[in-house]
């Protein structure tokens, strides 16, 4: 095995291991049966490094070692927490890889949390009754007030961190030469202040509705 296979799947593993952590520590309830974990930003920036194809390792083994440790939805959650990740991150990879700037990864985080927040409304529908008992009404009834709210409440965190950690997570793994100086590098340097405001203001307007949500403020 060449050198850098071997630092690409200690990458992976190192990714995994943060995912799980950041999972495990970070899953809060926001509404019903829907939790918060930031395990996708992780999976997100695997897949800025290395490609799509890592965002769903990353996700299925995550999501697989989650189903057996701290989930209660069993083997139904854990397709469920694969669609999401992977709808969100290896589409949000996917274009990044394709247009390899600062705007590509902004375009591909939003187009990933457009998408992810569509294949939940219909997962959601389609098989949230199964696993949870609810009548498909009530759930069609869920989908609007509570899932889509939800879906884009976590996917703009997401998005949010995604953008204001990647190149310092980046720079660190370049200087800890666990990654070539070529990987994770976005071409164009303006606007780079502009986004990270955006960005800065999408988290703490997120941050807030979830506080709102659980009736916190």
């Amino acid at each position: 095995m060449t050198d850098s296979k071997t630092k690409k799947l200690t990458m992976i593993g190192m990714l995994c291991a943060i995912a799980y952590a950041v999972m495990v520590v970070g899953r809060v309830p926001i509404v019903l049966f829907l939790k918060y974990d930031p395990k996708d930003v992780i999976i997100t920036i695997g897949g800025f490094i290395f490609g799509p194809f890592t965002s769903f390792t990353i996700s299925f083994i995550v999501s697989l070692i989650e189903m057996f440790t701290v989930s209660d939805t069993g083997f139904i959650g854990c397709v469920m927490n694969i669609l999401s990740s992977c709808s969100f991150a290896c589409l949000a990879a996917y274009i990044y890889k394709k247009k390899h700037t600062l705007s590509g990864a902004v375009i591909g985080l939003f187009c990933g949390l457009a998408f992810m927040t569509v294949v939940m409304l219909l997962w959601n529908y389609l098989v949230t009754p199964i696993y949870l008992g609810y009548p498909r009404e009530a759930v069609a009834e869920l989908l609007i007030p509570a899932i889509l709210p939800f879906n884009l409440l976590k996917g703009g965190i997401n998005l949010a961190l995604t953008i204001l950690i990647y190149k310092h997570v980046v720079n660190a793994l370049r200087k800890a030469k666990l990654i070539d100086e070529s990987k994770g590098e976005a071409g164009d340097k303006s606007s780079v202040m502009g986004i990270m405001i955006v960005a800065s203001v999408i988290l703490i307007t997120g941050i807030l509705v979830a506080l709102v949500l659980k009736g916190v403020i």
